[in-house]
C-alpha cells in the first residue's frame, strides 16, 4: 500500500496517540481532556491558529498552505461511547463505565498524523481546517459546530471525513454517491391508565393492552404504509412496565427508532405513528404522551466530491468499493454535508467485533492508511502552482 513514507515514518507516535485517547474515553460534549490532548500536539507540529471551546468541546486548526487556494475540512469525532471495555487489552479503558467502541480514537489518531504531516511539508495551496468535533454519539456535535458556524467563520468549502469498519479487510475504502447512511429518528411513549389488583381488571385501566397493540401496529409502518422500493426501519426497543403477578401496572414506557432515507418516508412514518398512538391510545381509554425526535438527517454524498475522494483512495490502496450497500445506521457528518459538499468514507480495520462491541478496538495498522488518505486529498485538490 503506497502510504506516505514520511506518515509511515511516524506510525508508532500515532499508535500512541491513539492508546493514550483510548485508556481516557469521554462522552457526549465532555470532550475536554481529549480536546487538551489534540491541542497539545497541534502545537507540537508549529500549528499556532487553534481554536477551542466550539460545540464545548471541539477544536478547529487552520494550517497555512504556501500561497492562495481553497479551503478543505477534514472532520475527526473524539467521543466515545457509555459501555464497559471488553477487550482486556493492555491500554483498555481507565474510565468506569466508558470506552472507544466505534474507533474514535483512532480517527482522532489519523487527523492528528495528517496534521503532522501537512504542517510539516505545507506543500498545498490555501489553508486546512482540522474539525475535532465531540458528541458524534449523542445529541450531534456536528450540528452544534455547524450550528456555531464553522463553515462560514473558517471558509470551509468543501469537507470529508473518515471511519473505521471492521467488517472489511485492512485498507479497503467503501463508500458511495448519495444517500451512504440513514435519518435517524428516535420516539418515546408513555402509556397511563389506572392500575390496581390484578383479580379486578373491571375497576382499573391496563395500559399493557394498548402497549402490545401500538407495539404490533408500528410493524404495519414500514410493512403496510411503505413503497417496498424505499427503506424504512421502524424497530420498538424498549417496553417496560409491570413489577409484580398480581398488580396492574398504572403505566407501560414504550422507546424506539426509526431509519430512513428519504424524508418524506420519514415524515410518512412520524405521522402514522402518531395515528397509530392516539388511535390505539383511544380505543383502550388510556393516556398517551408521545415524545418524538427528528435527529440526525441521512448522510448523502455529493457527487463530485465523492468522486473525486474515491480517486484519491484509490492512489492510496488497491482496492475502493464506490458502489457500497447504504446503512441503515446513522452519523452526525450528515450536516456538515447539508453545509458544505464533501464526502465521508469507510476505511477497513480487518475483520473483528463489530462497532459498539465491548469487545472492538480500532487496528492501528490503519492509522497511516487513513492519515496518508487525508493529507493527498489535500495536496491533489490544492496543488501547488508549479510554474
Amino acid at each position: 500500500m503506497p502510504i506516505v513514507n514520511r506518515i509511515a515514518d511516524f506510525a508508532d507516535d500515532m499508535k500512541a496517540w491513539r492508546r493514550a485517547l483510548h485508556r481516557r474515553p469521554e462522552l457526549s460534549l465532555d470532550c475536554h481532556v481529549t480536546a487538551a490532548f489534540v491541542v497539545e500536539r497541534l502545537r507540537e507540529f508549529g500549528i499556532t491558529e487553534i481554536h477551542e471551546g466550539i460545540a464545548t468541546s471541539g477544536v478547529v486548526a487552520i494550517i497555512e498552505g504556501q500561497g492562495p487556494g481553497p479551503i478543505t475540512g477534514l472532520r475527526a469525532d473524539m467521543d466515545a461511547l457509555p459501555m464497559e471495555e471488553e477487550t482486556g487489552a493492555e491500554y483498555r479503558s481507565e474510565v468506569p463505565g466508558a470506552m472507544h467502541a466505534c474507533g474514535h480514537d483512532g480517527h482522532t489518531a489519523m487527523l492528528l498524523g495528517a496534521a503532522r504531516y501537512l504542517a510539516e511539508t505545507r506543500n498545498f495551496a490555501g489553508r486546512v481546517a482540522l474539525i475535532f468535533q465531540p458528541a458524534e454519539e449523542t445529541i450531534g456535535g456536528g450540528r452544534i459546530m455547524v450550528e456555531e458556524g464553522i463553515m462560514e467563520r473558517f471558509g470551509i468549502e468543501e469537507v470529508y471525513a473518515l471511519h473505521t469498519d471492521p467488517s472489511r479487510p485492512l485498507g479497503e475504502f467503501a463508500t458511495r454517491t448519495g444517500p451512504l447512511m440513514a435519518a435517524v429518528d428516535d420516539f418515546e411513549l408513555r402509556l397511563t391508565g389506572r392500575g390496581g389488583h390484578a383479580a379486578h381488571p373491571d375497576t382499573c385501566i391496563d395500559p399493557v393492552p394498548c402497549a402490545l397493540a401500538i407495539g404490533q401496529a408500528l410493524q404495519t409502518v414500514p410493512s403496510r404504509n411503505t413503497d417496498p422500493l424505499q427503506a424504512l426501519v421502524v424497530s420498538l426497543t424498549v417496553v417496560q412496565t409491570g413489577s409484580a403477578t398480581n398488580v396492574i401496572p398504572e403505566t407501560a414506557y414504550l422507546a424506539g427508532t426509526v431509519r430512513s432515507f428519504n424524508p418524506a418516508i420519514g415524515d410518512m412514518a412520524e405521522k402514522r405513528i402518531r395515528e397509530i398512538v392516539a388511535g390505539q391510545a383511544m380505543s383502550y381509554d388510556v393516556t398517551a404522551e408521545l415524545d418524538y425526535q427528528r435527529n440526525y438527517p441521512p448522510t448523502v454524498n455529493h457527487a463530485r466530491q465523492t468522486e473525486f475522494a474515491v480517486s484519491v483512495a484509490r492512489g492510496i490502496v488497491p482496492v475502493v468499493d464506490d458502489e457500497t450497500v447504504p446503512s441503515m445506521g446513522a452519523e452526525d457528518f450528515s450536516y456538515m454535508l447539508e453545509a458544505r459538499p464533501g464526502a465521508f468514507l469507510y476505511l477497513g480495520q480487518g475483520l473483528g467485533p463489530f462497532c459498539h462491541h465491548p469487545k472492538f478496538d480500532f487496528n492501528d495498522e490503519a492509522a497511516p492508511i487513513g492519515a496518508s488518505f487525508f493529507a493527498r486529498l489535500v495536496e491533489t485538490r490544492q496543488p501547488l502552482d508549479k510554474r
